[in-house]
């Protein structure tokens, strides 16, 4: 990945800014609520916790047949994004309280199903949130080779194909980020988002024995306790990663790689063209605003443009905010892009797939 040497142009969206800022901050005054969780998130994390751990308890306790314990593997998968989605990313951002140790105690929930959240924190929240949809910046865009998800990426041959494919390589995403991916960064060199380019021992400690915790209640034990074959824990490991590969991989990209997004790139001395406000609308979409199950699922992360413009805020009250952004965008002329839809957003997802696939580079 590139050094980041880039700049916004910050005079620019200044009035736009302070006007939304002033709105939604008016909204939690006037409703006398916290930016923070609530009741119904908190419930939230109780249920998907509870489903998760539940699943594996069942799954140890060997009072299941064999279907029954892969139909729970699967649904573990499922409970894993959702801790993704709603308990770590909302925890990560220091959004989910306004005291810090819960926020990091429910960060570790990252950690918990395999994945680093110092690693989340440097990648995500900062380069993602600040470069969304920059080629050889943006990470998110960096899925795999296989995968041609920018118009500036180099283009290949298989890509022709990738509008068929693309969610057989979304379910490898769980696998490879907790066996590979992790790993791969910590031992990169000068990676950007880290003071002098190394990570602090505590972090790389901790990462590791989160890694070691995931493995051990993962594979060992159940290796130990549940009565099946070798391959058959395989199948069932394996069903619990694809599913959860498969939401994870998905969600994310329906948010910046659809039609209405673009993929901008600085001139030759680094300066964007726009302020970072105005490149986050530019280069982000919501999808399926009136699902409440899916905005219950995910996070609010399908209101992914209330997301990158108010990261400190909990997800659970975006779908209220969301009105606000939208007025004030459409007020001041500024993209506000959303799919009505979760099939639409998908569907515009492979149409963009199908264009880079046939070498569509500018």
């Amino acid at each position: 990945m590139a050094q980041i040497a880039i700049k916004f142009y910050n005079k620019e969206g200044k009035d736009f800014l302070s006007e939304l800022r002033s709105r939604v901050d008016q909204y939690f005054k006037s409703n006398n609520e916290s930016t923070n969780s609530n009741f119904n998130m908190v419930l939230k994390t109780v249920t998907i916790f509870t489903v998760y751990f539940g699943s594996y308890a069942l799954i140890l306790s060997n009072l299941l047949p064999i279907w029954g314990m892969w139909f729970f593997c699967a649904v573990m998968g499922v409970a894993t994004a959702g801790i993704g989605f709603s308990i770590a990313h909302d925890a990560l951002h220091g959004a989910y309280s306004s005291h810090k140790w819960v926020n990091k105690l429910l960060g570790l929930s990252m950690d918990l199903i395999g994945g680093s959240g110092y690693m989340w924190k440097i990648t995500h929240n900062g380069i993602h949130h600040t470069y969304t949809n920059i080629h050889e910046v943006d990470e998110d865009l960096e899925v795999t080779s296989m995968m041609r998800l920018s118009p500036r990426q180099d283009y290949k041959k298989i890509h022709r194909f990738q509008q068929y494919y693309f969610m057989a390589v979304y379910s490898l995403a769980s696998f490879f980020w907790v066996f590979l991916k992790d790993y791969v960064r910590f031992a990169r060199k000068g990676m950007v988002g880290t003071k002098s380019g190394k990570h602090p021992a505590k972090e790389l400690f901790t990462t590791l024995i989160g890694k070691v915790i995931y493995y051990s209640y993962l594979i060992v034990i159940p290796l130990l306790v549940v009565h099946v074959t070798w391959w058959q824990f395989i199948i069932g490991f394996m069903t619990m990663h694809l599913v959860a590969g498969a939401i994870l991989g998905i969600v994310f990209q329906l948010a910046h790689v659809v039609e209405e997004t673009e993929h901008l790139i600085p001139d030759e001395v680094g300066q964007m063209e726009n302020a970072w406000i105005i490149h986050q609308m530019r280069t982000t979409a919501n999808f399926g605003p009136k699902n409440k199950l899916l905005t219950w699922f995910v996070g609010g992360l399908n209101f992914q443009v209330e997301h990158h413009l108010f990261p400190n805020i909990c997800s659970i009250h975006y779908p209220e905010i969301s009105p606000i952004v939208e007025s004030v965008a459409k007020e001041y002329g500024v993209p506000y892009h959303s799919h009505s839809s979760f099939r639409s957003a998908v569907g515009s997802h492979v149409r963009v797939l199908r264009k880079l696939g046939r070498n569509y580079n500018s």
